[in-house]
């Protein structure tokens, strides 16, 4: 099979360039707060109850489950109320990050 791909290569103007910067500074506080996410439930996950330390450790609820794509990427419009600068980015920009995150950890636990 043959996959023929296109590359293009965009010359912003200065204030172009200013918005894709401020974007991809929005996009990595996302991509951040969820790999966050992840990290307090793996955490909270590594010993039993009665031998973790509460100064050490990050205990979160038992019943709660692990933040997987969709729930992160259902949380994302809730997100935008709460952190207004979110909705300056367009929404497929922040599904791709979380998108590629979890792309990642995939790798990782492989």
């Amino acid at each position: 099979m043959l996959t023929i791909t296109h590359r293009y290569r965009i010359y912003p103007d200065i204030a172009q360039e200013q918005k894709l910067i401020e974007w991809m500074e929005v996009c990595r506080g996302a991509y951040n707060y969820a790999l966050r996410e992840i990290k307090d439930w793996c955490d909270s996950r590594k010993c039993l109850v009665d031998r973790c330390s509460l100064e050490k450790e990050y205990i979160l609820s038992p019943e709660l489950k692990f933040p997987g794509e969709i729930q992160q990427l259902n949380n994302l419009p809730k997100a935008k109320k709460e952190f207004p600068k979110l909705s300056e980015v367009p929404s497929q920009v922040l599904q791709q990050a979380v998108k590629q995150l979890h792309r990642g950890w995939e790798y990782f636990q492989e």
